[in-house]
C-alpha cells in the first residue's frame, strides 16, 4: 500500500483556532504568544499550541507553559493537507488552537512571494489572525502599517494587539487603528523587560535553560489577563470555519526498540515526526548522551536529533562509556538516523573534543550562517531511509561546518536551484546538517522502521 496509508477519507472538522502573527521578527508575537498561552490556561481552557515553519525552540517554550507538545506546521516540509490534517488531529477535545506565526506576516519562500508565510498558511487553513505590532517610534505611523496589512493582499485578519505601548497611552493608539481601519484592537502588552529571554546563534535560548522561566511566563500571562481581551479571542477563534482536509491513516509496520537522545544537547524534534514512527510500531527510549553510560537495553535503533552540542562538548566527550556503547552499536550495524547536532557528534571532534569518531569529521562553529533555507534531497543511492532517486524536502539553520558534507544526495535549494551533495547514507545510516520532516515522505518513515525491525529480528534469529 503506497505510502503505508489507507485509503483517502475527506474530513471537515469545526475547530477553535486563531493565529498570533507579526509584523515581522523581533515584533513580540512570541512573547504575546505565551502570555496568551498562560493566560487561557489559567481560565481552565485546554489550549493546543502550534507553531509556524520549521523551528524547533518556540515550540519547546509552549510545550513547557501548555504542558503538552507543540507542533509545527510547515507547508514546504510537509504539504497542505498533511499540515490540515496534523492541525485538526492535534486540535482534538481542545477549546482553542494558536498557532504562532514566523517572520513577519507575508514573508514567503522568497523575497517577492507570500507562498508558504504565516499569511499562506492561514489562508489555506482558514484560520483568523491576530496581527501584532510594535509601536515603538511611532503614533499615528502604526495606523498606516496596519492598513498596509489589511490591504496588501488576501488575508484573515480579525483583530490587532499591540505590544510595547503603556496603559496610558493604550487607548489613544486604540482609536486611531479602529476609526482609521475598521478593525478590533483587542488589547496591548506593556514593555517588560524583566520577562525578556535571552538569544544566541539560533535564535532564543531554549525553555530548560531559562531558570526563571515560570516567574517569566506568569508576569506575562498577568498581563496578558490584565491587558488583552480574552473573551474577543475565543469569540474570534470560535468563529473559524471547519478545515476540511483528506485523511490519511498509517499501519503499524512492527515493533522494534529504538533508542532516541534527548537532553539539553540534543533537543530538537519535530513531535509529529516522533509519533508517526510510534504509529508504525517503534518504541521509543529517551536516552542522555551526556549522563547516561550506556544505551538503553535491548534496541534496534537510534535516533539522535539537532541541538546545541558545541555548547557542552567536554560533558559529551567526556562520557566514554556512551561514546563506546554507541560506537559497538554502530559496528554491528544498528540503524541510526542523526541529523545536524547529531551528525556533529557522530563525527570525529566537535571542536578540540572527541566524539563518537563513526565518520572522519571534526565540525567546528562559526560566526555566520554555513547553510540556510529549505531544499530538495534526492537520494543518489539506496539507503536507510529510501531508495536511489526519491526525494524529501528539508530545512537548514546552522552556524557550524564539517570536513564531511556526505555524498548520498544532492540539495537542491528551493528557491535558487543551487545544488550540493550532503548527508551520509547507508544501509544503516542516515546522518548530515538537514533536517526533515517524516510527514513530508511517509515511505522514509516507513522503511526506518522496516529496517528497525529486521535488526530486531535478526537479533532474535541469533538468539
Amino acid at each position: 500500500m503506497e505510502n503505508n496509508r489507507k485509503d483517502k477519507k475527506f474530513i471537515s472538522k469545526r475547530i477553535g483556532r486563531v493565529m498570533i502573527a507579526g509584523t515581522g521578527s523581533g515584533c513580540g508575537k512570541t512573547t504575546i504568544t505565551c502570555g496568551l498561552l498562560k493566560a487561557l490556561l489559567n481560565k481552565n481552557l485546554k489550549v493546543a499550541s502550534f507553531k509556524c515553519g520549521p523551528d524547533y525552540i518556540d515550540p519547546m517554550f509552549h510545550s513547557r507553559i501548555t504542558g503538552t507538545k507543540s507542533r509545527n506546521l510547515d507547508m514546504v516540509l510537509c504539504g497542505e493537507n498533511t499540515v490540515k490534517q496534523l492541525l485538526s488531529e492535534n486540535s482534538d477535545g481542545m477549546d482553542i488552537s494558536v498557532i504562532e506565526g514566523v517572520m513577519g506576516f507575508y514573508d514567503g519562500l522568497s523575497a517577492n512571494s507570500v507562498s508558504y508565510s504565516s499569511n499562506d498558511i492561514s489562508n489555506k487553513t482558514d484560520t483568523p489572525v491576530i496581527l501584532v505590532i510594535n509601536c515603538k517610534g511611532t503614533f499615528l505611523s502604526a495606523a498606516a502599517i496596519v492598513k498596509g496589512f489589511l490591504e496588501f493582499s488576501p488575508n484573515n485578519i480579525q483583530g490587532v494587539i499591540f505590544n510595547g505601548i503603556n496603559e496610558g497611552m493604550y487607548p489613544v493608539y486604540k482609536e486611531i487603528i479602529e476609526e482609521r481601519n475598521g478593525i478590533k484592537v483587542l488589547g496591548f502588552m506593556p514593555n517588560l523587560p524583566e520577562a525578556a529571554i535571552e538569544s544566541r546563534h539560533l535564535g532564543l535560548v531554549t525553555a530548560e535553560e531559562i531558570d526563571t522561566l515560570k516567574e517569566k511566563i506568569d508576569l506575562l500571562a498577568e498581563n496578558a489577563e490584565k491587558y488583552i481581551d480574552l473573551e474577543a479571542l475565543m469569540a474570534i477563534a470560535s468563529s473559524a470555519s471547519p478545515i476540511e482536509y483528506e485523511n490519511h491513516s498509517v499501519e503499524a509496520v512492527g515493533y522494534a526498540r529504538v533508542a532516541v537522545a534527548m537532553d539539553k544537547a540534543f533537543c530538537f524534534y519535530y513531535e509529529d515526526s516522533l509519533e508517526l514512527l510510534k504509529k508504525m510500531g517503534l518504541e521509543l527510549i529517551p536516552f542522555s548522551p551526556m549522563e547516561d553510560h550506556q544505551l538503553p537495553r535491548d534496541v534496534d535503533g537510534i535516533i539522535i536529533g539537532g541541538g546545541y552540542p558545541e555548547l557542552y562538548g567536554a560533558a559529551l566527550s567526556g562520557n566514554e562509556p556512551m561514546l563506546e556503547s554507541i560506537r559497538k552499536a554502530l559496528s554491528q550495524k544498528i540503524p541510526v538516523y542523526a541529523e545536524c547536532g547529531g551528525f556533529m557528534y557522530l563525527g570525529t571532534k566537535i571542536e578540540d573534543w572527541d566524539m563518537v569518531g563513526a565518520i572522519e569529521n571534526k565540525s567546528v562553529l562559526t560566526n555566520r550562517l554555513q547553510n540556510f533555507g529549505y531544499i530538495t534531497l534526492t537520494a543518489q543511492q539506496d539507503n536507510l531511509f529510501c531508495e536511489k532517486g526519491e526525494s524529501i524536502n528539508a530545512h537548514e539553520f546552522h552556524y557550524s561546518k564539517s570536513d564531511v558534507d556526505g555524498e548520498g544526495f544532492i540539495a537542491t535549494r528551493i528557491s535558487t536551484g543551487k545544488q550540493r551533495s550532503c548527508i551520509v547514507a547507508e544501509d544503516h545510516l542516515f546522518t548530515g546538517y538537514p533536517h526533515i520532516h517524516l510527514w513530508g515522505n511517509v515511505k522514509f518513515a516507513e522503511r526506518f522502521v522496516q529496517k528497525c525491525v529486521a535488526y530486531r529480528s535478526s537479533k532474535e534469529s541469533i538468539l
